[in-house]
């Protein structure tokens, strides 16, 4: 994405809501799962409720060597990103008589702003002349690419070549330094047919007081819960516990923990370092990349009922929880129960 900003002049694409027609991200993930266990694209589109002709699309896109094999859910992320990136004439540009008074305006030395105020007051009952300050600094950091770029300086009293966008000082605090997006994540750890690759959040107590951790191994369901000793602080008390449950599982099952972006992840790089287990980040407000979670999250709540204290169950308390989810038959493993499945794993 950062690329993408860049060569617009720092304007980064307008976010789309998606149409029904469009493929999801969501939906790149059950392909790829779909493919892998070696289904057909009927079988896919069925299960998707889509077109046939749309997932081979889709499909074709996405693979290297147009192959379903092949497929990789980033990769047709981007290629739909490149294809939805159309350009659009801008407004100002497409208009000379609205072109020629903007220009005029910044050539005395007006701001963006001073010149969508002095448009306005001239001409108020034109809708023609009634442009954002927004739309002025799209059209200039816009056309600032290519040869443009010396020209710019003259354009915007800062002299800047690249739309800033504004942030306040907390959302820079609050972003998780080092994080490796799930889409740099191995292609193993979608096919749920190799074990070791684990997803992670919080369940959340009462007014966010107190909070549980929970893992889940993605290809058997397996479960450990995390104690956050209520004394630290939520980064370092997530830290503390998931390093010492998860340092205690064998080298075999060592391999990913997808997580959200959560505050509490600020020291993962410590978690997989005295771990092994590399730490990945899901997108954010996208839940269905951890759905293995998102759903065993929804069975302890049976447990764990939202508004209660959470803090008050200790880590003997949580193995026990973890015990009996484990020991339940479920019916994505044929009713075979995780302990069945990692056993089964570590025995061969």
């Amino acid at each position: 994405m950062a690329l993408y900003v860049r060569a617009t002049g720092g304007i980064a694409p307008a976010r789309w809501k998606d149409p029904d027609r469009y493929i999801t991200d969501g939906e790149r993930f059950r392909i790829k799962e779909l493919l892998i266990e070696g289904r057909s694209i009927r079988y896919v589109a069925k299960v998707l409720d889509r077109a046939p002709s749309t997932i081979s699309r889709e499909v074709r896109r996405g693979s290297a060597k147009g192959t379903p094999g092949e497929y990789a859910p980033s990769r047709a992320r981007r290629d739909a990103f490149e294809k939805r990136r159309r350009s659009k004439e801008l407004k100002i540009p497409s208009d000379p008589v609205l072109h020629a008074a903007v220009q005029h305006g910044l050539d005395e030395g007006y701001s963006p702003e001073q010149v969508v105020g002095r448009l306005r007051r001239e001409h108020p009952d034109d809708p023609r002349f009634h442009v954002s300050h927004e739309t002025i600094y799209r059209t200039i950091y816009l056309q600032a690419r290519g040869g443009l770029k010396r020209e710019l300086k003259a354009l915007t009293r800062t002299g800047r070549t690249v739309r800033h966008p504004r942030r306040s000082a907390q959302r820079r605090r609050g972003r998780i330094k080092d994080m490796v997006s799930i889409w740099e994540r191995p292609a193993e750890a979608l096919d749920r047919g190799v074990p070791g690759h684990w997803e992670g959040d919080l369940i959340v107590g009462k007014d966010g007081a107190s909070a549980i951790g929970t893992v889940v191994e993605r290809r058997s369901n397996y479960v450990i819960l995390v104690h956050l000793d209520p004394t630290k602080s939520r980064v370092e008390a997530t830290r503390d516990g998931l390093i010492e449950k998860l340092s205690t599982l064998p080298a075999t099952l060592k391999a990913t923990l997808t997580r959200d972006q959560g505050k509490e992840m600020h020291q993962h790089r410590q978690v997989t370092n005295m771990t092994g287990i590399d730490v990945y980040f899901a997108d954010p407000h996208s839940p269905w990349q951890r759905a293995t979670n998102e759903n065993t999250n929804g069975l302890l709540r049976q447990y764990f009922p939202k508004g209660t204290d959470l803090s008050i169950h200790s880590q003997e308390d949580l193995d026990y929880i973890a015990d009996l989810l484990n020991r339940r038959p479920r019916k994505r493993l044929a009713f075979a129960t995780p302990y069945e499945m990692i056993q089964e794993y570590l025995l061969r």
